[in-house]
């Protein structure tokens, strides 16, 4: 029986606001995660790393589960390719305290690590302790450089040692499907009887269907034609095709708007952003194209139940978060047909799947959806369908039985 799990997130804290710098879908996952094991009365410790002094070392959480902040560095949000220099001591103080329990605090039953950078962690912790390790990578090297926009840097070459090592090493890699599994298999040699799949959950009761009109009141925002991108502002998320796409979409639908929820991540975030303005001024959107900047992701349904369809034109996803949250509420999706969007968006009966990332292409699937037939109430209804199949309570069970399966050796 599995009674207390340590994560490990060293490069960004499930506290973090989803769309500021790296935080994004992975920190969603972790805090609902842990959220959903604390309401079945598992202990769950959250280890990342400190980047503000004036947040406390330890921060017990309203959702039930504990935070411990390492002093691992300077205390100040770094780059991911320098927190490298500080996984060691980030490590060695995982492990003092999983093996100081203290009293009253149970032993840790199962150390699951999150990104490449905290499995690269859980195999130092899991040498000295002798733990059990589970990791997700959420994203994976190769398969980004596959598809990286012409003109980005490759990923470093340690990274990719670094997720041999910790595939190698692991108990399981937990897969967000069975497309991410393949590749797995297929890019890193992973052993196929040490590769298990766990979709990620999306919560049902705040992703749920809601009144259009309401919500677009509760925004200002009159009653047309609305395209939504909800994301990070980073060449991986594909903004840039998004833009263009409605850019096109406008010659056809010029009442039509786009709102943009999320803000600039990464060493060239603020740049994208930047060149993407200046794409849209050349496009002549002024006044079309709506920046939201960065919201609660408590806030997201209203967004989600405002717009017509939502455009994810990412490189690589190995799931797609967001695509599964906007079909919860009714959403249909514009999505690229790459990693787990595939899994997430059906082709054709929630949304649709563009293949490669030509604008004109996104063009026309936004219109499929916006052109106001009773094909787009199907899409609708396919919509809540798919959105159903990811409740977290579905979720953490399997997680569950796979953790099990992990202490007694059975996987």
């Amino acid at each position: 029986m599995i009674r207390k799990v340590v994560f490990l997130s060293m490069h960004t804290s499930p506290l973090d606001r989803p769309g500021v710098g790296d935080a994004g879908g992975m920190n969603v996952y972790v805090d609902e995660l842990a959220a959903s094991l604390a309401r079945r009365g598992i202990e769950v410790t959250v280890f990342t790393r400190r980047t503000d002094p004036s947040r406390a070392r330890v921060i017990g959480t309203p959702a039930g589960y504990d935070v411990i902040h390492v002093e691992a560095g300077p205390m100040a949000p770094l780059p991911i390719p320098q927190l490298g220099d500080w996984v060691g001591e980030f490590a060695r103080q995982v492990t003092e305290d999983v093996l100081d329990g203290g009293e009253g605090r149970r032993e840790t039953d199962i150390l699951h690590s999150h990104y490449w950078l905290s499995g690269w962690t859980g195999l130092f912790v899991k040498q000295v302790t002798g733990l059990p390790l589970a990791n997700s990578f959420h994203t994976l090297g190769r398969v980004k450089d596959a598809t990286r926009r012409p003109g980005q840097p490759s990923e470093p070459l340690y990274r990719i040692a670094a997720e041999r090592e910790v595939i190698t090493g692991s108990d399981c890699i937990i897969a967000s499907t069975e497309h991410e599994s393949l590749e797995l298999i297929e890019r890193y040699g992973a052993d196929p009887s040490r590769v298990c799949v766990n979709p990620p959950g999306i919560d049902l009761n705040l992703f749920r269907p809601g009144d259009r009109r309401e919500a677009r009141k509760r925004l200002g925002l009159d009653d047309v034609p609305t395209v939504l991108f909800v994301g990070r502002i980073q060449a991986l998320k594909g903004l840039d095709v998004a833009v263009a796409a409605f850019g096109m979409l406008r010659d056809r639908l010029p009442d039509a708007r786009m709102m943009v929820v999320g803000g600039p991540s990464g060493p060239s975030g603020v740049e994208e952003e930047l060149e993407i303005r200046q794409l849209a001024a050349r496009l002549g959107l002024d006044g079309k194209l709506i920046w939201c900047g960065v919201q609660p992701h408590r806030r997201l349904p209203i967004y989600y139940r405002a717009a017509d369809v939502l455009i994810v034109p990412s490189r690589s996803e190995s799931f797609g978060l967001v695509a599964a949250e906007a079909q919860g509420v009714g959403l249909p999706v514009v999505a690229a047909d790459v990693g787990g969007l595939r899994y997430v968006v059906e082709d054709g009966v929630s949304g649709f799947l563009v293949d490669g990332w030509d604008p004109p292409d996104y063009t026309k699937a936004l219109l499929r959806v916006l052109d106001g037939s009773a094909y787009r109430r199907e899409l609708i209804r396919g919509a809540l369908a798919a959105g159903r199949r990811f409740g977290w309570e579905v979720a953490t069970e399997r997680l569950l039985e796979l953790y099990a399966g992990i202490t007694n050796g059975s996987r």
